[in-house]
């Protein structure tokens, strides 16, 4: 099986993600396109300019929620995103070719899948794919 990976994207870790919104949108006239939380303090805001897509992501939450090591200084500050269709199988595959881990799959918000792992020159690549969120089926449901 042969495992396609899509839709490019670079993230940012920042200290502030709405100052970073802000610089992106006034100064090159970037567009949100993207929030969560959509209410309160954002911890990932995605704004596009073109094909080009860059998230800018909270330190705290790649660190809280993903485990990622962005040590002192916030180093490393990006990343690569890279989307597929099944990020088990992308991440096993690759790991396999020798590719070292940094966080393994692991579901979070309400519908994503995602695994880390490192470049050759320690640079996090993120392995990101939605994942289908089944529903409670009920007696009233009709089939």
């Amino acid at each position: 099986m042969t495992i396609k990976f899509n839709d490019p994207a670079i993230n940012y870790y920042v200290e502030d993600v709405e100052i970073a919104v802000r610089f992106y949108v006034e100064h090159f006239g970037f567009v949100e396109t993207f929030r969560t939380p959509e209410q309160g303090k954002p911890i990932h805001v995605e704004v596009t300019l073109g094909p080009l897509i860059l998230g800018l992501a909270s330190q705290a939450a790649g660190q809280g929620m993903h485990g990622l090591p962005l040590g002192p200084g916030g180093f490393p500050r990006a990343e690569l995103v890279v989307w597929t269709d099944n990020v088990d199988e992308a991440y096993a595959m690759l790991i396999e070719k020798g590719v070292p881990s940094v966080s393994e799959p692991h579901d979070f918000l309400a519908s994503l899948r995602a695994a880390w792992v490192m470049d050759p020159d320690g640079n996090p690549v993120e392995i990101v794919s939605r994942r289908v969120v089944e529903t409670e089926r009920t007696a009233n449901d009709v089939f």
